[in-house]
Formats: structure tokens, C-alpha cells, sequence
């Protein structure tokens, strides 16, 4: 598992208690949980890393056994591998990996919005052979957008994107820009490139792909929080049917994890008053879902206030 280990930036937002493991999103970084973390640092150690090829941690051939890898090393370096591990998006896929192959020492796993486009068949209402062709051009657009390298004067410009998105969403501007720098990285050529690199990018992508998320949630044995964003996800321009197929995505994927829950005691499903950017919009909502679900771990240790 660990032959290709990367060294991990970590940001240690201390706290006592049970610990946390803080995995963010594909192509976002520890800066993510900015707000989050030290209303879980009240309750609990907290860590929050940069996933390998992300923010200021080293590049590695994207595989999720390597990147299992690297966490058991950071957890290992802290002496905590008991922590509980915490992700958003590929975060929270990673999340539930890591618990699947740590039975012993892993008391259980939060996913955050980690379940990734779906099944075609899972967009309610709509035909999957449309739904398959739509997804086949957004995996497209994902691949040519990857490794994004930006043309001099670029960072302007995208900085003026992330105040207009703050505008939108209600996100503190700050949260954004600080997420935006640390994901850049200074070329040879003296250009900035978006992290991570297009082949590490495109070999992530890949691997979320083989991915059978539900098939992985109906494995664990263990308590597993699903946390589902409750707002839709806000419109794309230029990528039509966007509004259509992700609201008929978040239907059947409700119904999916209603099913899950009922047939499975040991998940619990959660709603979040945000879109998939829950932990910018409304880090309170966040942290509540979290705290209530480890202060019912077994073994479970609070600091004294």
C-alpha cells in the first residue's frame, strides 16, 4: 500500500478528544475546512489534510491504494490511528475506503456529498441512454479542464470569478481566494497551474469512476454518516440541462440512501442545508451533523469544558 507513499501537508487545528481526519474534495484542498475545523477543534483533535497532487502536498501516481497509503502515514506521524476519518466529495469516498481496509483501529466514516455522478438509471424520470450521453460529455469536459494552466494576467480573472461566486452563494470571499492559492503551483516556464497536474488529475478521475460507492456503503460494519446536500447544485453556464439532470439525480440519489439506511442500522443519512459546497455555504450546519454523529461513537472522548 505505502510503495508510492506521498508526505502529506497537514494542518493540525489541535483540540482534544476523539480525533479527526479531514479529507476535502477532488481539485480543492485543506483550506476547505477552514471554517469547519475549529468548531470541531472544540470537541476534538483535528487534522485536515492536502491529499496528494492538491495544495501544497507532493505529486504521486493517483491510485486510491497510495492515497490510502499517505493517510495511514500522517495518522501513523501523529500517533493517532484510531482518528475517525471525515471527507467531502472524493474526500468522503476516500473516507469510507480507509474504514473498509482499517476494520481494526477505524471506529467508523463520514462522506460528505461523495457519491459522484451515479448510475444512468438512477437520474429519475429521464432516459438513461440520454443521461449515459450527458455524462460522457461532462467526464469529457472534466478531462480537457484538467491541470488548468492560466494564461498571464490569469490569476485576475480567476479571483474576479471567486468574488462573483461569493456573490452567489453568500461564501466569505476569503474562504474562496485562500482555497484558489493554495492550489496553485508556479510552472518551469514561470506559468501557474491549477494542482493537480493533468496527468495526476486525469489518472483521480479515473479511479473515482471504478468506483461502486454503494456498494462500498452497504460493506461497512461499522457507523457510516452520509451527509446529502438539500440545496440544488447552482447553474453551469454553457452546460445545458445541467438544472434537469442534477435534480433528477438528487432524487433518485435520496432514494437510494433512504433504501440504504432502512436496510442497513449502522448508516446513518443526513440532510445539509447547502449545495455541494456545504462546507463554505454553512460550516455550522456542517460541524452540527458531524459532533452528533461521534458523540454516539462507542469509546467516544470529549475534553472537559
Amino acid at each position: 500500500m505505502i510503495r508510492d507513499q506521498v508526505s502529506l501537508a497537514v494542518h493540525d487545528h489541535g483540540g482534544e478528544g476523539t480525533p479527526l481526519l479531514l479529507l476535502h474534495g477532488a481539485g480543492r484542498t485543506l483550506a476547505d475546512w477552514a471554517a469547519v475545523a475549529p468548531l470541531l477543534a472544540r470537541h476534538h483533535r483535528v487534522l485536515a489534510v492536502d491529499l496528494r497532487g492538491h495544495g501544497l502536498s507532493p505529486d504521486g501516481t493517483w491510485s486510491v491504494p497510495g492515497v490510502l497509503g499517505d493517510i495511514e502515514a500522517v495518522l501513523a506521524r501523529h500517533g493517532i490511528p484510531e482518528a475517525l476519518p471525515v471527507g467531502h466529495s472524493l474526500g468522503g469516498m476516500l473516507a469510507v475506503r480507509y474504514a473498509l481496509a482499517h476494520p481494526d483501529r477505524t471506529p467508523a466514516a463520514v462522506n460528505l456529498d461523495g457519491y459522484g455522478w451515479g448510475r444512468p438509471d438512477r437520474y429519475v424520470g429521464l432516459d438513461p441512454t440520454d443521461v449515459e450521453e450527458w455524462l460522457s460529455r461532462m467526464r469529457e469536459l472534466a478531462s480537457q479542464t484538467s491541470g488548468r494552466i492560466l494564461p498571464r494576467g490569469g490569476l485576475a480573472d480567476l479571483l474576479a470569478e471567486q468574488r462573483a461566486m461569493s456573490g452567489r452563494l453568500g461564501i466569505p470571499y476569503e474562504l474562496l481566494e485562500a482555497g484558489v492559492r493554495r492550489s496553485l503551483h508556479e510552472r518551469a516556464d514561470g506559468r501557474l497551474e491549477l494542482r493537480p497536474g493533468r496527468e495526476h488529475a486525469l489518472e483521480m478521475q479515473a479511479e473515482i469512476h471504478s468506483l461502486d460507492l454503494l456498494g462500498l456503503f452497504r460493506r461497512m460494519d461499522r457507523p457510516l454518516l452520509l451527509g446529502r446536500a438539500l440545496r440544488p447544485a447552482p447553474p453551469v453556464p454553457g452546460i445545458d440541462r445541467f438544472d434537469e439532470l442534477m435534480a433528477a439525480r438528487a432524487t433518485g440519489l435520496a432514494q437510494d440512501l433512504a433504501e440504504l439506511a432502512e436496510r442497513h442500522s449502522e448508516v446513518t443519512v443526513a440532510g445539509i442545508d447547502g449545495t455541494h459546497a456545504m462546507l463554505l455555504e454553512n460550516p455550522r450546519a456542517v460541524a452540527d451533523v458531524i459532533l452528533e454523529f461521534a458523540a454516539r461513537l462507542p469509546g467516544t472522548r470529549r475534553p472537559s469544558l
